[in-house]
């Protein structure tokens, strides 16, 4: 029955390029319209017909890590090309649809995060070897989109470059208390504290993170003007003239949204600016993939816009900017994966060839969302009143207004 079904799926699924199939009874399959560079697999688990054909992106994901769907010269970038590129315009089958209706309804329930489940999924990602993402991230560990204005632009540059636009978003002036929510190694917080002459509290609920950034800071000579806190965002008490949050909104979970934008409203001083960098999602709310929930970030979800600007309204806050970035996160994950592949040697040593399959099917399925899906990066700008920021964005590219 499952080899029938498995069948079904694929053929219906698999509309553009090449793909054979070896099921583990030796049938052989192609689906697709026979276009583009062929890519063949091999599922050696009878289990996988299943997993497969009912839950695809959690049966996929783990059938590379466990080594039972197997692709020809492990050629895991031309397969998941081939997967992703079908999938934004794939129909569910009858059967997968309660499957992924409950999901939708049941997503309150993974995305509740109070501080104690918000911990640990921090540390589920965020506490593996520092070593680790020194392998693939940039020197100044930012583990999130990086800004690219040439496509020549290396991985560093388009991080300073990041970091620079979000500065001149936030309208620093020396002196300026910033909240960082969410710093993570500190790469935002020495820039702002060093470039900017800011004083920058930073909250993770890392330890790792905690550690590293208060080390960075001090031997950066800092530590005067950079306080990185082990704690949750919700329990601060202080009023900040800038809030700036990078890469953490996807760990809120939509429960929380008004309280986070809530503690945005209450923490930040009456004429202060806010900056919410987050991966967003260009379509009507949706769930979390299984296969990204269960190993890389529990808890997490990717907000559409709705979603996000319901909660900032009911806040009362106004979004004074909206920038929405579509191609960066999939460059920015390309340079990633190279230096990933480059040191997974190294990888291994440190955990195992099953890490590096997941953390590698991570990666580039990633970067094809960006590429193919409707995965972007949002930037919103954000202020107790109209007048916070300039009325027009030439303060951003050169120029300057004053109000």
């Amino acid at each position: 029955m499952w080899e029938r079904m498995f069948e079904t799926f694929l053929m219906r699924f698999l509309r553009r390029g090449t793909l054979h199939v070896t099921l583990p009874s030796g049938k052989k399959l192609t689906a697709g319209d026979g276009t583009g560079d062929p890519v063949s697999v091999r599922l050696t688990d009878p289990s996988l017909l299943r997993r497969i054909a009912t839950t695809p992106d959690l049966g996929v994901g783990e059938g590379y890590m466990e080594g039972t769907l197997q692709i020809e010269n492990d050629d895991v970038r031309g397969f998941l090309d081939l997967v992703v590129a079908n999938t934004t315009d794939a129909p569910p089958m009858a059967w997968q649809r309660p499957l992924r209706l409950s999901r939708r309804y049941l997503r309150a329930v993974h995305q509740w995060n109070p501080v104690g489940r918000s911990r640990a999924n921090v540390a589920h990602h965020y506490d593996l070897s520092s070593t680790l993402y020194d392998l693939f991230l940039d020197a100044d560990k930012q583990y999130s989109c990086a800004y690219f204005r040439s496509d020549d632009d290396t991985l560093e540059q388009a991080q300073e470059q990041k970091k620079q636009h979000i500065a001149k978003k936030l309208r620093l002036e020396p002196g300026m208390k910033v909240l960082d929510i969410g710093c993570g190694w500190g790469g935002m917080a020495l820039t702002l504290a060093k470039d900017h002459g800011a004083s920058v509290v930073g909250v993770t609920l890392s330890e790792e993170q905690h550690r590293i950034a208060n080390q960075r800071a001090a031997e950066a000579g800092l530590a005067d003007r950079i306080d990185i806190r082990l704690m949750d965002y919700r329990e601060l008490t202080e009023t900040f003239d800038r809030i700036v949050s990078v890469g953490m909104f996807e760990h809120v979970g939509v429960p929380q949204y008004r309280t986070y934008f809530r503690t945005v409203r209450e923490r930040m001083a009456p004429e202060g600016v806010a900056l919410i960098h987050t991966i967003g999602r260009s379509g009507p709310p949706g769930a979390t993939s299984a296969w990204i929930e269960k190993y890389i970030f529990p808890g997490g979800y990717i907000p559409a816009m709705s979603e996000m600007t319901a909660a900032i309204e009911l806040e009362r806050l106004y979004i004074t900017d909206v920038e929405v970035w579509r191609m960066h996160y999939a460059k920015t994950l390309r340079h990633w994966d190279d230096r990933f592949v480059a040191n997974i040697d190294k990888v291994r040593a440190l955990y195992d060839d099953r890490f590096c399959r997941m953390w590698r099917f991570y990666l580039i399925a990633s970067e094809l969302t960006f590429r193919y899906g409707p995965q972007v990066v949002f930037q919103a700008q954000l202020a107790h009143h109209k007048e916070a920021v300039p009325i027009t964005r030439d303060y951003l590219y050169g120029g300057d207004t004053a109000g």
